[in-house]
């Protein structure tokens, strides 16, 4: 072993945040490493996003975000080379009001029909927004016809939803199992459905590496994956 700190600190998006806060305890619990978690967005742009807080000088051993933006800070020089895992895939789904009765979101045209009668629909300004608004908007022709608000992080999405700020959201099923004040309506019709994947990879300049591989590895592994699926999401590396 070498002589590294028995600490980690981890900068995760939203997306894969269920599944990690269940598993966490047990890591710290098996390997007497200590980890500390911040949190960021993905992608996009504003001060949020894991991107930006790696370029202030933030500190992180660890990310997990979108396989999108991780490739970006791949681009960047921000991450060890080699280091990178794909944990799990999650689709996209509609979230609402607690409580309100639940839409038909199960085919395109429902789907659509719905974006086009709410009077504010809510996506996270990161990797799901920024598919949504540059490739399925104008796929379904309804680009400029959706009144839409971007929210920073998929928790501000769902917040936004319970207050009642916005008719509903569209985001990561993985986020909108995990938010107070909200139902799950559905996933998104499959011919028109995105699958993210959340991955993680250790951060240039770490100086816990062989801690860093050991936090992946159980998130990663076979152990991880219950916790995973019950968050909504599919575990990729598992069966490996």
């Amino acid at each position: 072993m070498t002589n590294e700190p028995a600490r980690l600190s981890v900068i995760m998006s939203g997306g894969f945040s269920g599944a990690y806060e269940r598993l966490l305890p047990e890591f710290e619990r098996a390997t007497g490493i200590s980890v500390s978690t911040g949190s960021g967005a993905s992608q996009g742009a504003g001060p949020q996003t894991i991107a930006a807080q790696l370029n202030r000088g933030a500190h992180a051993d660890v990310v997990i975000l979108s396989r999108e933006g991780l490739d970006e800070l791949i681009a960047a020089n921000k991450i060890v080379a080699g280091t990178d895992v794909d944990l799990a895939q999650v689709p996209l789904g509609v979230a609402i009001r607690a409580g309100v009765p639940k839409p038909d979101v199960g085919t395109v045209e429902a789907f659509k029909h719905l974006l086009l009668n709410a009077d504010v629909i809510a996506m996270p300004a990161s990797t799901s927004g920024i598919w949504m608004t540059t490739d399925l908007f104008p796929r379904l022709g309804i680009a400029g016809k959706v009144k839409t608000k971007l929210a920073p992080r998929g928790s501000d999405a769902t917040r936004m939803v319970a207050a009642g700020e916005v008719d509903l959201a569209v985001m990561p099923v993985s986020e909108i199992l995990v938010a107070p004040g909200v139902a799950f309506a559905g996933p998104i019709a499959p011919e028109i459905q995105f699958v993210q994947t959340f991955s993680a990879a250790i951060v240039a300049g770490s100086a816990a590496i062989e801690s860093s591989k050991r936090l992946i590895d159980f998130l990663s592994s076979p152990r991880a994956a219950e916790a995973i699926r019950n968050s909504g999401m599919e575990p990729i590396a598992a069966a490996s």
